[in-house]
């Protein structure tokens, strides 16, 4: 008989082929992590050429259904995965992060391609942010420019092992504390981020340098000479 379902039993706890349709001993973890990991619901926007590559992967021919994954939200209430897929400009940025903070806990956030991981071809550029996990925390990094659709199936593959290894006991969202959301940046002649408030003061706040004094006239003497 195949086992359908390899994960949930606890190692060291043999269940007999013919009980293990019907008996499983594992912990609330496992149980638990597995919900989760066939059942993450990606937010459904795009930013650049690597969205043509997310919607590829979820067509039929790569069938994003086996992770649980079909159906795209198009509400941040209702994902709790984020694909940062394509190019992230500053004028983005404020909305991505808005968007970041409006999902639900447990959240995480895949960088699909160089451009959302690090910047790509326009890093350093006027108009572009060099990594959305400079705003964002990222779970998953997927290379590429743009990466296929297997990579990016590789890349919910590590989230899912991710997933895997959480506790109920020390994950963030079920902690005493309450968690923050992330200051949105705000976008001016260029970028501010929130965060970097104490550390403008602190710069402004210092007073300029004296000017250096005049060099002395040389002596009359060696003038005449």
């Amino acid at each position: 008989m195949t086992d359908t379902n390899p994960t949930v039993n606890s190692a060291g706890y043999e269940v007999p082929p013919e009980l293990r349709q019907n008996v499983a001993v594992t912990t609330l973890d496992k149980i638990w992590n597995m919900g989760r990991r066939y059942s993450v619901w990606p937010m459904m926007f795009g930013l650049a050429c690597c969205a043509i590559e997310m919607i590829c992967t979820a067509a039929s021919r790569y069938d994003l259904a086996r992770f649980g994954m079909e159906v795209m939200r198009p509400s941040p209430r209702q994902s709790d995965l984020m694909i940062v897929s394509g190019t992230v400009t500053k004028k983005m940025i404020p909305q991505i992060v808005r968007l970041y903070n409006q999902m639900p806990e447990p959240k995480y956030v895949l960088a699909m391609g160089a451009c959302a991981s690090g910047g790509g071809p326009f890093k350093e550029g006027y108009n572009v942010v060099s990594g959305v996990d400079q705003y964002v925390p990222v779970d998953v990094y997927v290379p590429g420019c743009p990466p296929t659709p297997q990579a990016l199936l590789h890349g919910l593959m590590k989230l899912q092992e991710k997933i895997d290894s959480e506790s109920i006991t020390t994950v963030r969202w079920y902690g005493k504390d309450d968690i923050p959301a992330i200051p949105v940046p705000l976008l001016g002649p260029d970028l501010i981020d929130p965060r970097d408030n104490e550390l403008i003061k602190q710069e402004t706040s210092k007073k300029p340098a004296a000017p250096a004094a005049p060099a002395a006239p040389a002596p009359a003497a060696e003038a005449a000479s």
